[in-house]
This record gives structure tokens, C-alpha cells and sequence, in this order.
């Protein structure tokens, strides 16, 4: 007897970032083209525009959003798919880590994963110290938790303000 198991899917949370183009119409093709790769989203928070940050001076305002959703592999495998969502939508393989892009996608909460290897690192690293990941996906995940820290994104914003 052949049977097949499938993974069960893990709750994410994705950063979106984009400075360069349409960011809200490259945001609708990078959600499309997610969907299309098998990571079903529950939602998408409301883009914030935000002043760039670590970026060198001169460099255009930033449009951020947030969405959760559901995704059936490994973390590994939507990193995969997060990058080549990237360059499929314009930004080089090659960027320098503060350039100007068209698209940024970041993992940023894999259901309680924890992880810390050269390529990936869960939860997002800086996630927690950035008020443009933290002010949209808390319209849409407050009571979200990051495993490493037993925070919740709203705790996590409101440590911000302080």
C-alpha cells in the first residue's frame, strides 16, 4: 500500500517592503504569485508608507504591509519561494542588503519555529525593533506571539513607543 503524507500547514506571518514601481500593484502580483506556490493568506494588513531606515540618504519613502496565512512545507522551502518572488518581480539576486528594491518579502513568524542557520533565521532577526514590520502586522496578528521571545507583536510595538 502507497500512502502519501502531507505536511499540515504552519500559521506565517510576511513582511512586504517596496520602494521602487507601483508598490501596491506589485504587492497584488507578489500575493497572487504566493498563492500560485501554495501559501493560502488568511489576510493582508493595510500598507503603511514609512521613512526608509539603515538606507543611504536620499533614498525614496518606503511602502510596507503584513499577511498571514498558511503554508504546507518547510521554512526552507517558502524562503525559496519568498526569493524567487523577488526576482521575479524585479529586484536583482545580487542586491546589496539597503539598496532600493521593487519587492522585499520576509519570512517573519513560522508558526513556533525556531531557527538560526547562515541562510534563515526564525523569527525574523530585527522584526521585533522595526515599527514598519510591527505597525501592519499587528492590524492583522496582535495577539501573534514571536517564539524566541514569547512576545506578542503588540507587546512588541508598544515597547517601541516607549
Amino acid at each position: 500500500m502507497n500512502i502519501l503524507y502531507k505536511k499540515s500547514p504552519v500559521a506565517a506571518a510576511l513582511a512586504l517592503g517596496s520602494n521602487v514601481g507601483n508598490s501596491e500593484e506589485i504587492f497584488l502580483q507578489a500575493c497572487k504569485l504566493l498563492e500560485d506556490k501554495g501559501f493560502s493568506i488568511d489576510q493582508r494588513a493595510k500598507s503603511i508608507i514609512t521613512a526608509p531606515v539603515d538606507c543611504p540618504a536620499g533614498t525614496p519613502d518606503f511602502t510596507n504591509s503584513a499577511l498571514i496565512g498558511c503554508f504546507a512545507g518547510t521554512p526552507e522551502e517558502l524562503l525559496e519561494i519568498t526569493q524567487s518572488i523577488e526576482v521575479e518581480l524585479g529586484r536583482p539576486a545580487d542586491h546589496a542588503f539597503h539598496d532600493s528594491r521593487t519587492l522585499d518579502l520576509d519570512i517573519i513568524i513560522f508558526g513556533d519555529t525556531v531557527i538560526n542557520t547562515p541562510r534563515l533565521t526564525l523569527p525574523h532577526p530585527r522584526a521585533q525593533e522595526r515599527r514598519f514590520v510591527l505597525e501592519p502586522l499587528s492590524q492583522i496578528a496582535a495577539d501573534w506571539v514571536f517564539p524566541d521571545t514569547m512576545r506578542s507583536v503588540r507587546a512588541a510595538l508598544d515597547m517601541l513607543e516607549k
